[in-house]
């Protein structure tokens, strides 16, 4: 075979690949909570940064779009947002920063009220055009804002995995199984992972656990599985004034074990298997193109 036409030949199965690469299943984890202020912005980021320091391709989404701060909890400085992406301004793909362990992040916009009023079709828009990302992607954390909004149910209805950030606050607790009992009764959400944060020691997170998982099993058909726990750590406040991740600016303290314990849990859920049939981020992925799985096994066997 002439060089030029070997040249060739390895450059479209070098394309080849990258494309199946790009094209593989993504894990999905929306990260939310009932009320606000408990922590799950920080579990986001945390979980996200983790996750690439164990050598997956991560990417964060901030899907509080009205009150978005993981740029700031980062101290990045974006350009464009998801509010220009929906004026046509910019695509997704111009919206990616890249965060501390090469995470990409996508930024949402803070203070902008039609942001935090997007229809249902709006909504289901910006899942969609995730579609349009042909990155090498492990994991996609989108990080919601709290409470029962339309964005919250969208997003976490999308998302593969749900993981309900709670703390040892009755209020917190209440609003943490009105979210659970949305997802389930109306959307059909049947497994939830809930994260007590900021609990002085291990019973207290496992009554927070059971008080959730008691009162869901009872009236909800709903699994709860207990993600473990996120201690209260000063450590980690001093991270959030230095707009840094506390896995990355104090690696050795008690929450950034705690989140590092908690990535390598999440890494090791199962992906599924095909498209569940309803809205999902990447679905195209899910969608197993044997076609070009197959023309993609003849190309590397004929160079084996």
């Amino acid at each position: 075979m002439p060089a030029s036409e070997m040249s060739s030949h390895s450059g479209q199965q070098a394309s080849g690949l990258r494309r199946l690469r790009a094209n593989k299943p993504v894990q999905v984890i929306a990260v939310t909570s009932g009320k606000g202020g408990v922590g799950k912005t920080t579990t986001s980021v945390n979980l996200a940064i983790s996750m690439a320091l164990d050598g997956r391709k991560v990417m964060l989404l901030d899907g509080d779009l009205g009150l978005a701060n993981v740029d700031v909890m980062l101290g990045l400085q974006p350009t464009y947002n998801l509010s220009h992406v929906l004026d046509g301004v910019c695509t997704l793909e111009d919206t990616l920063l890249e965060g501390p362990a090469g995470i990409m992040v996508v930024p949402a916009s803070s203070g902008k009220r039609n942001m935090a009023e997007l229809s249902p079709a709006e909504h289901v828009g910006l899942v969609r055009a995730f579609s349009d990302l042909h990155r090498p992607l492990d994991t996609l954390i989108v990080d919601t804002a709290a409470g029962i909004a339309d964005s919250v149910i969208t997003f976490s209805q999308a998302s593969q995995e749900v993981i309900v950030v709670v703390t040892n606050d009755p209020q917190s607790l209440t609003d943490a199984y009105a979210l659970i009992k949305v997802l389930n009764r109306d959307y059909g959400i049947k497994r939830v992972h809930v994260l007590p944060n900021q609990t002085h020691n291990a019973a207290e997170a496992r009554e927070i656990f059971e008080n959730l998982r008691r009162v869901s099993e009872r009236f909800l058909d709903v699994t709860l599985s207990n993600m473990g726990t996120v201690p209260y750590d000063e450590w980690l406040k001093r991270s959030v004034r230095r707009q840094r991740s506390v896995v990355d600016a104090y690696p050795s303290s008690p929450s950034a074990q705690a989140y590092r314990a908690l990535a390598k849990r999440a890494a090791g859920w199962a992906l599924p298997e095909g498209a569940r049939g309803n809205l999902e981020f990447f679905v195209e992925r899910l969608v197993r193109d044997n076609s070009s799985a197959g023309s993609g096994g003849a190309a590397m066997e004929a160079t084996a």
